[in-house]
């Protein structure tokens, strides 16, 4: 089974932090987004991963993800050139996959439960075509959408329906067993131009395909997943994952409380200040008469005198004066 991970999307919702990085390069608790899913990966007994990258910023990804996953994964790096969808980026990777099993899960999506947990539940429906997590929503329409009849098989999937016909939200994770029906699927919408919802080609659309040719999709629960394109779900997993840590503290604290749990990079200089709970701080951050709670703040990053909660803070970035809460740039200055 190889995994394959979408990682091509511009992240306009995450602006202004990826006007200078890719989404998945966005750091939360100690690491970028595309280091936890990785991370994750390793765990399993899956040895490859496809990772399609797309847009002027993605030799971040592949420089990263060689550089501290090259020796644990057999990587490569299919390029959707155009981005039309999720579907379309999924349909890149056919040639790195030989009508083996795939394992997709998306690259903003960060869950509670691990990997592993997932392939077991998977295992445990039996002779299944696919299988995608699930969840109970409030608010269906905002998702992919799936009916589900008695047996927990999938009878219909939708993506941000008007009118769902459940309230199971697909989670953004993925086993599929058959590979070959899902990328014959994705080329049948893309050869007859038959796009979704937002005008793109969608995953959700080919798996709706697959059931109306017969295969079997089951579900299996997902407890908690974390949507790391928003800066509030971003910062939300930024806590959860933070919880799981050993608070780390920097060797240049003077006249500071950590108040845990911290996160805190290598080289950096607290004084004077109140930091946490629930912050990440990178590499050679300089933080000085300040106080900062449930925040995350980028590499060589400069705070003085501000009062922060719920930001995020680029790398180099200078913030001076009194604030609440922000979401600035990287090499952004302000002055309040």
């Amino acid at each position: 089974m190889k995994a394959v991970i979408p990682l091509a999307g511009q992240g306009t919702r995450l602006y202004p932090q990826t006007h200078t990085k890719p989404k998945a390069m966005v750091r939360i608790a100690g690491k970028p987004i595309l280091g936890h899913i990785l991370s994750g990966l390793v765990k399993t007994q899956i040895e490859e991963a496809v990772l399609i990258v797309g847009g002027p910023m993605q030799t971040q990804i592949r420089e990263y993800a060689k550089e501290e996953f090259g020796d644990k994964l057999d990587l490569t790096f299919p390029e959707q050139t155009d981005p039309q969808g999720l579907g379309h980026a999924i349909y890149q990777a056919k040639p790195e996959i030989d009508d083996e099993p795939i394992f997709i899960t998306l690259g903003d999506m960060l869950f509670e439960n691990g990997y592993d947990t997932f392939l077991k539940s998977h295992e445990s429906l039996g002779a299944v075509d696919a299988s995608l997590g699930v969840k109970q929503v409030d608010e269906p329409s905002h998702y992919g959408v799936v009916d589900i009849d008695a047996s927990g098989k999938v009878r219909e999937l939708v993506e941000k329906p008007s009118d769902p016909p459940s309230d199971q939200a697909i989670s953004g994770v993925y086993v599929i067993e058959d590979s070959a029906g899902l990328f014959s699927a994705l080329r049948y919408l893309i050869e007859n131009n038959l796009r979704g919802a937002g005008g793109e080609f969608q995953l959700t659309d080919a798996l709706q395909r697959m059931v109306e040719t017969n295969s079997v999709i089951g579900t299996f629960d997902v407890e908690d997943w974390y949507d790391c394109g928003r800066p509030e779900t971003l910062l939300e997993a930024n806590r959860v994952l933070l919880e799981e840590l050993e608070t780390t503290e920097g060797d240049q604290l003077e006249n500071t409380v950590i108040v845990p749990p911290v996160d805190m990079g290598t080289n950096v200089t607290v004084e004077r200040s109140v930091v946490g709970p629930y912050v990440s701080l990178d590499d050679n951050t300089e933080i000085s008469d300040s106080i900062v709670r449930s925040s995350i703040v980028g590499r060589g990053a400069s705070l003085t005198g501000v009062n922060l909660e719920n930001s995020i803070v680029g790398d180099a970035a200078k913030i001076r004066g009194d604030t609440q809460s922000l979401n600035v740039g990287d090499n952004s200055s302000l002055s309040l």
